[in-house]
């Protein structure tokens, strides 16, 4: 049965599947990252875990796979295949696409950023499939952010397309680790949410779901806290609605779990703020954490088309 190996690399732990041609997943494993061993041994672990599935392919469905995609986080030069950085891993300048092909007895390998990844497998199949233009956002530990185009999702000129996170929004405020002040991903991020409320409540361990429910019950500080970051967000969306003219914008990631305790007010103060603008469909993703894999499946597929029409014919 035709397939491709799928992984998406995060963090703390790594999704896999053999997807079939008709987006089928015929096999899922998960495994954690390991990177408290060093970025070494998480590379490592990537190359073993892509052999198991190859293995089981073969095994299981009769034959190796036809490709291969990878997910990873950081900075990412997907053209030569290299995983330039990545602080939660601590890898520079790994040439992951070289290592698998030659881990995968020659199988081509495409590598793809995580959250462009996620952000195509939202636009193919999941909550933007009917836009010809969108824009998926997920509010997890940052803030960052794929553009989507009938079916792509634009890398920029450096591969630092969709970095919405890092649009300013309150100048002069909180100060960002990528050197500016007022970072959007420093207000409206599930961290930014989880840290504030830790501290209003006296809590360390309460986070931004704690939040969101205390909103629900009417406290008056999570309610603030809450409506802060509803506004840094719809701040960023607006210039960014503003710039890309998205017919549809995707929100998820762990803040997209409070469901319309956070879309309800996100679409209102949207549509307070726009002017000329045409205000876009707000929706929740609907892949959950699998987009990361399934957009990486479909990075080989892509990958396998491309390399079928360009061989010479027999």
């Amino acid at each position: 049965m035709r397939h491709v190996i799928a992984l998406d690399v995060g963090g703390t732990g790594m999704k896999a599947a053999l997807v079939g041609a008709d987006g089928a997943l015929l096999h899922q494993a998960r495994r954690a990252t390991g990177r408290a061993r060093g970025p070494e041994a998480v590379v490592e672990t990537i190359l073993d875990f892509a052999a198991e599935l190859r293995a089981h392919g073969e095994r299981h469905l009769g034959a190796p796979a036809r490709a291969a995609g990878v997910a990873v986080p950081g900075i990412v030069d997907a053209d030569r295949g290299i995983a330039v950085y990545a602080a939660n891993l601590g890898w520079r300048d790994v040439p992951l696409r070289d290592l698998l092909g030659a881990r995968l007895s020659g199988t081509p390998v495409a590598l793809g950023h995580d959250v462009r990844t996620g952000g195509l497998a939202e636009g193919r199949i999941g909550a933007a499939r009917d836009a010809d233009r969108f824009l998926f956002v997920p509010l997890g530990t940052g803030i960052a952010g794929a553009i989507g185009i009938d079916g792509r999702v634009e890398a920029g000129a450096h591969g630092n397309a969709g970095e919405i996170g890092h649009i300013v929004v309150r100048p002069g405020g909180i100060p960002c680790p990528c050197g500016q002040r007022g970072c959007l991903e420093r207000y409206a991020s599930a961290a930014a949410v989880s840290q504030a409320w830790a501290e209003a409540a006296g809590d360390p361990a309460a986070d931004a779901a704690d939040c969101a429910e205390a909103v629900m019950s009417g406290d008056p500080n999570a309610v603030r806290i809450w409506q802060e970051a509803v506004d840094a967000l719809a701040d960023g969306l607006v210039t960014a609605l503003t710039l890309l003219d998205p017919r549809t914008i995707v929100i998820g990631g762990g803040l997209a779990e409070a469901g319309e305790t956070l879309f309800t007010p996100l679409r209102d103060a949207v549509r307070r703020r726009v002017t000329f603008q045409q205000p876009p469909s707000i929706v929740p993703a609907a892949l959950g954490d699998t987009a990361g894999c399934l957009g990486a499946g479909l990075l080989a597929w892509d990958l396998l088309d491309t390399t079928d029409s360009t061989e010479e014919p027999t």
